[in-house]
């Protein structure tokens, strides 16, 4: 049993705490919101499976998604009540080995850094990853639809996929801050669904999940 939620406190030993950070934000026409949450969670059970004495802590699924704002559904703690939440939790896990975040939204990786660089300034033994993808794939595309389909496969309306600005993230930036992601891609999809299998989903987690496991290790052996 690798889920901290499912432990009495007694049960509960020193082990590496795997905290999968989400989001609850918009992810196109054709993916649940819960999207980012699902694959950071998957991901985290992948590595207890495979590294011995971890447990998975209950997903934290709120994340900054200001950009997502101007779709229904999303819901956003911003940057600076992130970074605090990562911080208490963190600071309040000190029974455990120590604490990896694995993170399923790119709007979380700054407060996360932020969080990261103060927990360890306190002495807190702390790591976090994100997976990584193709730049002009980086939201509810052909990455995210195909993990998708392979993981919770009925909550993906396939028929109602369709391809978004497929511009690379970088040539993005300057007009994704000052409009969000509806002002450009009115239908909230960064990259092109189309074409998206459970096969290739499942591909995908296999490498990002060896990644996360490989870079687990060198962490806990440096």
């Amino acid at each position: 049993m690798t889920s901290l939620a499912d432990r009495h406190w007694p049960d509960v030993e020193p082990a590496l705490l795997a905290v999968p950070l989400g989001a609850t934000e918009q992810h196109g026409p054709h993916l649940p919101l819960h999207t980012d949450t699902t694959i950071a969670t998957a991901l985290a059970r992948r590595l207890a499976e495979r590294v011995p004495g971890v447990l998975v802590a209950p997903a934290v699924p709120y994340g900054s998604s200001g950009e997502h704002a101007g779709f229904p559904g999303t819901l956003s703690i911003g940057q600076d009540a992130l970074e605090l939440l990562l911080v208490e939790l963190a600071r309040s896990a000190d029974h455990f080995a120590g604490v990896v975040f694995v993170n399923g939204h790119g709007g979380n990786l700054e407060p996360l850094r932020r969080a990261v660089r103060l927990l360890r300034a306190e002495g807190r033994r702390v790591f976090a990853w994100a997976p990584g993808g193709p730049a002009d794939d980086t939201h509810a595309g052909r990455t995210e639809t195909s993990v998708l389909l392979h993981l919770r496969p009925a909550d993906v309306r396939v028929d109602a996929a369709e391809p978004g600005d497929a511009t690379p993230l970088p040539d993005l930036l300057d007009r994704l801050v000052d409009g969000g992601v509806r002002g450009v891609s009115p239908n909230g999809v960064l990259g092109d669904p189309t074409g998206a299998s459970a096969e290739e989903g499942e591909a995908r987690l296999t490498t990002w999940g060896d990644a996360l496991v490989a870079a687990v290790r060198g962490w806990l052996a440096g």
